[in-house]
């Protein structure tokens, strides 16, 4: 019988880090056969989908309360399908809350598990390296600094370089704009609200918001807002459609292109700051939680920043809105400082090269998959 793995990647950027890996280990194994949950990057590699990333990919307290049920009906389907199937390993790709109570059902049936995206042990909650020693074979980390947090918790931590490390440097902004279909000479701005419909809600109106104020100092302004592969086009209209002045042209998926195109970005917190810092464009970083996961938050989280480039950078180096400093007058404010002060673009400019620098050796994909063949009791 073909070997088989299962998988589990919750969100966009999971199912884009853990897709790549199984192509390498396609490469390594091409008879080896994948199941569990993911997107559409995963389904289009043949995946065995036991249930689509969307059904789990949530975030913040207020918002997974009324999912819980399915959240773990969900849980109990995959633990019954590898305890029926007996996968040669599981490879679990972040969204932690999910997938430490799948390790610890994993490891009763003996299976190996290669965990890809270390949770945010550095961040809050550092007791649970112990507990993670318990639950996971392999931590694979993507930030340079995540791996001297495990040591001396029994945890196999290594770092494997980030997936984003062998991205090419970016083109002109002008070259991405042709290829986008947006006027090459005008001032464009990138907004990007997220893949969660949570997320839109509060973020993409503030955003339209700040976005007609920059249009009033910057009249020919012209506005691309990336669409997320677990979004529909549909969703944005309704938004869209209060600010018909606008000129804001939507992109399926290409949020790196989107960026790319802009001479400054409003970007949501998470993968995508990283992705944008990519791309050496200016940014403003923002994010809204839920009053409950927001104090809930404060209370546990004991780090200075909350932007992933940030964290990386060891400094405020891209803008941080959280909250109600996330508003439309904030947002507009930084994003004009970024297009007129020269002197501040460039600093950030200049910061973004390092975190660039900072991610590692291209490769990653191919070192997770040596994990999990290694996890799988081959050579690696």
């Amino acid at each position: 019988m073909p070997e088989e793995i299962l998988i589990v990647a919750g969100e966009a950027s999971a199912d884009l880090h853990a897709s790549r890996a199984l192509e390498e280990l396609r490469r390594m194994r091409p008879e080896l056969r994948a199941f569990g949950v993911g997107g559409p990057k995963l389904r289009a590699l043949g995946l065995e989908v036991v249930a689509p990333a969307e059904e789990i990919s949530v975030m913040g307290i207020a918002e997974v309360l009324p999912r819980i049920p399915r959240i773990l009906g969900i849980l109990r389907s995959l633990a019954r399908t590898a305890a029926e199937r007996r996968p040669k390993a599981a490879l679990l790709v972040d969204l932690p809350d999910f997938n430490l109570r799948l390790a610890a059902k994993l490891k009763k049936l003996g299976i190996p598990v290669v965990y890809y995206v270390s949770p945010t042990i550095w961040a809050w909650r550092q007791g649970r390296a112990k507990k993670i020693a318990k639950l996971v074979d392999r931590m694979l980390c993507i930030l340079p600094f995540e791996e001297r947090f495990y040591q001396g918790t029994g945890v196999s931590a290594r770092f494997v370089g980030h997936p984003f490390a062998e991205k090419p440097l970016p083109a002109t902004p002008q070259a991405y704009r042709t290829e986008l279909g947006l006027a090459p000479a005008r001032t464009t701005i990138a907004l990007v609200p997220g893949s969660r419909h949570s997320e839109l809600q509060r973020l993409l109106p503030p955003m339209l918001d700040a976005a007609e104020r920059l249009k009033a100092s910057h009249p020919d302004a012209q506005f691309v807002v990336p669409v997320a592969p677990t979004l529909a086009r549909a969703t944005l209209e309704p938004y869209l459609a209060r600010h018909a002045g606008l000129e804001v042209k939507l992109v399926d998926g290409r949020t790196e292109e989107v960026v790319g195109a802009s001479d400054a970005a409003l970007v949501k917190s998470g993968t995508s700051t990283l992705e944008s810092a990519l791309m050496l464009r200016p940014m403003v970083v923002v994010y809204k939680l839920s009053w409950l996961s927001y104090l809930v938050g404060r209370l546990l989280v004991r780090i200075a920043h909350f932007a992933l480039v940030n964290i990386l950078a060891g400094r405020g180096l891209v803008p941080e809105l959280l909250q109600r400093e996330a508003n439309p007058a904030r947002m507009a404010a930084e994003i004009e400082r970024l297009l007129d002060d020269s002197g501040a673009r460039e600093a950030q400019l200049a910061g973004l090269r390092e975190v660039r620098a900072s991610l590692g050796e291209p490769g990653a994909a191919r070192r997770v998959a040596e994990e999990v063949v290694g996890a799988m009791g081959g050579t690696r």
